[in-house]
């Protein structure tokens, strides 16, 4: 028995394609007999496997499961959940040595895709093509592994609340937040934690509903807030916290109805981490403002600017034992009394906690930041023979000047204007471009450069291209 995948399906930090046409059961199949046979090479015996709210998960789920145990994997199902839950289901229990969640995150409803830890490390890359070399040739184990049914919520909720011991009670009595599911797979989630809450907590879209009737899950893009930020408003509260389709990555406003970006939101949690622990490493991706590193430095931390993407970053970290980390995309990850993985519920539950311990409110903390004029990330299409290709060259083109020039992922260009990116992404035959400065004019200066770079490599900012 072998198995084809589609080829954009296998990418290279998960697995997505399109229900129907590129991702179907056989492929869930498939991707089970290929994750237990290597977790069964490297003496692994149990996986945790859960799936968010999408019409197609409970089917992928059930294929999964099956490919799973032929392969002699032990599976504990923990049934429809947030992806932070299963990393939690695989980095709490001391039997399981791998986990897979069967998520769309934030694409379309029709959409569909794997994340999976590989013994307590993020599975991509190289692991992923591996899967796809294991199915065309069908080197897989056999074996009949066995399927046990685990309710990991209430401990999952339990260990999250651990972030406010210590605190004091009356400081968070008065608080009032907003939360906004998104009919996202973090709701049921949601409406346990807001119940064991201490202060006044006000809950939108937590009926999961793969569909997404009231706006698309994701916090990044701001009109997708606009219902939380309405409800800021009316109800007087002092922010609110938004999660994209399956809990990991966050979106915030502040009680002005300000958003508080990824890389803002990592300030705060940094300025909190450092007044306890000095010196350390905090990491966010090159899209990140100068400000974010800044901060980090002020404060006594080691900024450590990185590749985006959520599987790079959580393996940096690892590297240099790093307590936190973020993205602009709202992945934050805490390994300061927490497991290093991307947790958007935990991340709401630590905002809390930071603005508790720094004894302001998250509107006074997003207040104090210096105001920084920047563009949107802008992303347009190229041919993907070219995208890595003109990324090449432009960064040999500034090497060749003299101007000061970062490579970690892509080329990023201080001048004293500020700064300017362009990058490949991995996932998609697109290259992503953002720029920051202290005002318009800088701004419209940098933005000039990256079109003359562009020039020069025969392309041009075309139209913006969808995530």
């Amino acid at each position: 028995m072998t198995h084809d995948f589609q080829s954009t399906v296998l990418r290279e930090y998960d697995i997505r394609g399109i229900i129907g046409e590129t991702l179907g059961a056989d492929d869930a199949r498939a991707i089970g007999r290929g994750f237990g046979s290597m977790l069964a090479e490297a003496g692994g015996t149990k996986v945790a496997v859960g799936y968010d709210g999408r019409v197609s998960s409970p089917m992928l789920e059930h294929a999964l499961v099956e490919g799973l145990t032929a392969s002699g994997m032990d599976v504990v199902r923990i049934g429809m959940s947030a992806t932070p839950m299963l990393y939690y289901a695989e980095a709490s229990a001391a039997d399981v040595d791998g986990g897979i969640q069967i998520t769309g995150s934030h694409n379309p409803a029709n959409y569909n895709g794997f994340k999976m830890v590989f013994q307590g490390r993020p599975f991509f890359g190289a692991d992923i093509q591996e899967l796809g070399r294991r199915g065309a040739a069908g080197e897989w184990v056999d074996g009949s592994g066995t399927v046990e049914e685990r309710d990991v919520i209430d401990a999952y909720i339990d260990r999250m609340l651990e972030a406010l011991d210590g605190l004091d009670p009356a400081a968070l009595a008065d608080l009032k937040v907003g939360w906004d599911a998104g009919n996202g797979a973090a709701g049921p989630a949601l409406e346990k934690l807001a119940a064991r809450l201490p202060g006044e907590h006000h809950l939108l879209y937590t009926e999961v509903d793969g569909n997404f009737p009231n706006h698309h899950p994701d916090p990044t893009v701001e009109a997708n807030l606009e219902d939380l930020r309405a409800l800021v408003a009316e109800k007087s509260l002092d922010f609110g916290v938004a999660f994209d389709g399956d809990g990991d990555r966050i979106g915030a406003i502040d009680g002005e109805g300000r958003v508080i970006w990824g890389d803002q939101l990592l300030m705060i949690y940094a300025e909190d981490l450092l007044t306890r622990t000095k010196g350390v490493t905090i990491i966010a991706d090159v899209k990140a403002s100068r400000a974010l590193f800044d901060h980090v430095a002020d404060h006594g931390g080691k900024p450590l600017m990185w590749k985006t993407g959520h599987s790079l970053i959580k393996s940096k970290m690892k590297e240099t034992g790093s307590p936190l980390a973020g993205e602009m995309s709202g992945h934050v990850f805490f390994a300061d009394e927490y497991y290093g993985y991307d947790d958007a519920l935990y991340a709401g539950i630590r905002l809390i906690a930071a603005s508790a311990r720094l004894g302001r409110s998250v509107t006074e903390l997003r207040g104090a930041m210096r105001p920084m004029v920047n563009t949107p990330e802008m992303r347009f299409q190229v041919d993907e023979s070219r995208k890595f290709a003109a990324i090449g060259e432009i960064a040999d083109r500034i090497a060749a000047s003299d101007a000061v020039a970062d490579t970690t992922d892509g080329v990023r260009v201080t001048t004293a204007d500020g700064w300017w990116l362009l990058r490949a992404s991995n996932t998609q035959d697109v290259l992503v471009a953002r720029a920051e400065s202290e005002d318009q004019a800088g701004l419209d200066r940098l933005v000039a450069q990256i079109d003359e770079q562009l020039a020069a490599s025969g392309l041009e900012r075309g139209p913006q291209a969808g995530h």
